[in-house]
């Protein structure tokens, strides 16, 4: 029996090993090139398939010189105003939003930085189990670690969803505004912005009263 649990062992440190080289690796691969697709995107396109409502991806990639200013700053104000401040992790979102939820059961609030947002979107899937919280920690360390703050900023802003089959800020600027990422103005990169988390409910094309107030 001995022999059977140290064998076992043996196989998940194994598999550790492999994946944490295999982790790194991947990290590493996308702190330099664009991001190809991520898997919100697969789901998504499952989901239109399942609700009979097929539809292009729109999803184009551009670098951070290639992206009005006002967007980052936006986006930053709307989703992690202190981006620039932590290590991946804001200890004071998270204590408010494990405050707030402890007696809104109904309405949950996140208290997630815009780094763990990536983590979860580019190498993950939206779940909240505690396992995926757990891979989406430590992606979030990995990126922070081997990634810049830019970096970061950059590719969110290129494959964060904004609507339906929307994903990145060039692909909503050209489908709402019909202008590139470049020549968005502070109003436009504030609505975009204002849409966020909640880009499938929330319209840039058809904006609320709520989302006006955001923005």
């Amino acid at each position: 029996r001995m022999k059977r649990i140290l064998y076992l062992l043996s196989i998940l440190l194994r598999v550790f090993v492999v994946f944490f080289y295999l982790s790194i690796l991947w990290v590493g691969i996308y702190s330099f090139f664009p991001i190809p697709m991520t898997p919100l995107m697969v789901l998504r396109s499952a989901q239109n398939l399942e609700e009979f409502k097929p539809g292009e991806i729109l999803y184009t990639w551009k670098s951070a010189s290639e992206i009005s200013r006002h967007v980052s700053t936006a986006m930053i104000a709307a989703e992690d105003s202190s981006f620039y401040d932590h290590m991946g992790f804001d200890f004071e979102a998270i204590n408010r939003a494990w405050r707030y939820n402890s007696t809104h059961k109904s309405k949950l609030k996140g208290g997630s930085t815009i780094s763990q947002q990536l983590a979860k979107n580019i190498f993950l899937w939206p779940d909240r189990s505690w396992f995926r919280k757990l891979l989406e920690t430590y992606f979030t360390g990995l990126i922070e670690v081997f990634w810049t703050k830019d970096r970061i900023l950059e590719v969110y802003m290129n494959v964060v969803e904004l609507g339906r089959n929307t994903y990145g800020v060039e692909a909503a600027a050209q489908s709402f505004f019909g202008k590139s990422a470049l020549k968005l103005n502070r109003s436009e990169a504030a609505l975009l912005a204002a849409v966020l988390p909640n880009p499938r409910n929330w319209l840039v094309r058809a904006p609320s009263s709520y989302v006006r107030f955001r923005q």
